[in-house]
C-alpha cells in the first residue's frame, strides 16, 4: 500500500447525537486506495476471535494500521480530547457470518468494545450498502447512551430487569426501536466510509434480515476494524 494510506481528498463531518451529544466521525472516501485493502482482505485466513463477534477475523499488518492512526490523529485528539491519542490495540479485517437465527442472546443486544473514556473504535466499511451499517442506542431503564465503570452496574441490572419483564430478544440482528433500547442513530454502510467513536457507546451491526453473509472478502461483509487504547 503506497503512502499516504488516506485520501487527501476525503470528506469529513463530526456529528453529536443523542442526549449525551458523543461524537462521531463520519470521513466519506476515507482510503487513498481502497482495492488495495479489499485485495489484501483477500488473500488473508480468517478465524474466529473472542466469544462474541458474529463472525470471523483476520489482522491487519501493524504497520498499515498505526499509519493510519497517525495520519488521523489531529482529529481524533481535538474531537476526543485525547492527549495523547493512544496507540492501535488492535486492528482488523472483519466479516460478518453468522446467520441471524443463529445468534447469541448477547448478539443480539447493543454493545460496548470497552468502558474506558480513552478507548476509540474507528471502523471502515469496504464492502457495500446493502451489507448493511451501524446504529447506536440508548438503554430505555437509564437513558444511558454510553457506559463507563461507574454506570456499569446500573445498565447490568435494568439489562437483567428487562430482560426478566419482556424475555430475550428474538433471534435475528437488532434494528430499531425494542423495548430494551431506542435508537439514536444510524449510519449506511457507504464503501469507504469510515466511522470513528469511542467504543463505549451503545452500538449494532444494522444487518437487514436476508442480507447475504458469507464468509468471503469479495462478497461478504467486509469492514475494517480498528481500536485505540493504552500506551502514554
Amino acid at each position: 500500500m503506497a503512502a499516504p494510506l488516506l485520501n487527501p481528498d476525503r470528506r469529513m463531518e463530526i456529528v453529536r447525537q443523542g442526549v449525551e451529544q458523543q461524537p462521531v466521525i463520519v470521513i466519506d472516501d476515507v482510503l487513498a486506495e481502497p482495492e488495495a485493502w479489499r485485495a489484501l482482505a483477500g488473500r488473508l485466513d480468517y478465524g474466529r476471535i473472542g466469544p462474541h463477534y458474529p463472525g470471523l477475523r483476520a489482522p491487519v499488518p501493524p504497520g498499515a494500521a498505526e499509519a493510519m492512526r497517525g495520519e488521523l490523529e489531529g482529529v481524533l485528539a481535538t474531537t476526543f480530547d485525547l492527549d495523547p491519542v493512544p496507540p492501535v490495540f488492535e486492528c482488523c479485517f472483519s466479516l460478518v457470518t453468522t446467520a441471524p437465527e443463529a445468534l447469541a442472546p448477547i448478539q443480539r443486544l447493543p454493545h460496548v468494545d470497552g468502558l474506558e473514556q480513552a478507548r476509540i473504535a474507528i471502523l471502515i466499511f469496504l464492502s457495500g450498502t446493502e451489507m448493511g451499517g451501524t446504529a447506536f442506542y440508548r438503554q430505555r431503564a437509564t437513558g444511558f447512551e454510553t457506559l463507563d465503570p461507574e454506570r456499569f452496574p446500573r445498565f447490568e441490572a435494568a439489562l437483567r430487569t428487562g430482560v426478566a419483564e419482556h424475555g430475550l430478544p428474538p433471534a435475528g440482528y437488532i434494528s430499531g426501536d425494542t423495548p430494551l433500547y431506542e435508537k439514536i442513530a444510524s449510519y449506511e454502510a457507504r464503501p469507504n466510509r469510515a466511522l470513528i467513536y469511542r467504543s463505549r457507546a451503545l452500538h449494532c451491526a444494522e444487518i437487514a434480515p436476508g442480507a447475504a453473509l458469507r464468509a468471503s472478502a469479495t462478497d461478504g461483509r467486509l469492514t475494517v476494524n480498528s481500536f485505540l487504547f493504552g500506551g502514554g
